[in-house]
């Protein structure tokens, strides 16, 4: 089976990823700014004041944008193979997965699909919850710990379960 990326994607991938287990992988928990000083070196679109912690881990930087403010938390994975983008204060809870890709299983050649994801304005992937290719979740949503999210979430709504279901409506507070 061939690979669905170039060589110099590849390359690419790989220094980054080295980049990171240098540069950022080790730092204590207070260095938001240094790790995100070193994912906008690498391509990120990345707001003031946002919280990246170092066990994070992002497939590729130069594919993610993060609005004023958000966050993505410890051993969280950004499998941004397509692009992912945060709204401001937006956050991705310890464990979580934005999964931007995926396979064609019904092909023979299994080939890579992709879609991107966004999450809205004060969006929260809690935690271990899974957001899978191509979903928006609304600005002020919610996704319960351990979801997994097939589909798009209106704002202001809470989801939970697998697949997750709309649990609640909410008006959205300033």
């Amino acid at each position: 089976m061939t690979s669905s990326f170039s060589r110099t994607h590849r390359l690419a991938r790989g220094l980054w990823q080295l980049s990171w287990l240098l540069l950022a992988r080790w730092t204590p928990r207070p260095l938001h700014a240094w790790r995100v000083l070193v994912l906008r070196a690498w391509g990120a679109r990345i707001g003031a004041g946002c919280l990246v912690y170092a066990d994070a881990v992002i497939w590729v930087p130069w594919q993610l944008t993060m609005g004023d403010g958000a966050c993505i938390g410890d051993r969280a994975e950004i499998y941004n193979v397509a692009p992912i983008a945060l709204g401001a204060r937006a956050v991705v809870s310890q464990q979580a997965l934005l999964c931007a890709a995926s396979h064609d299983h019904r092909r023979d050649d299994f080939p890579l699909t992709s879609a991107p994801i966004t999450l809205g304005v004060r969006a929260w992937v809690a935690a271990r919850a899974i957001v899978l290719p191509g979903v928006t979740i609304g600005d002020g949503a919610v996704v319960g710990a351990g979801s997994v999210v097939t589909r798009d979430v209106a704002a202001g709504c809470t989801v939970a379960g697998n697949p997750a279901r709309v649990l609640r409506r909410a008006e959205l507070k300033e």
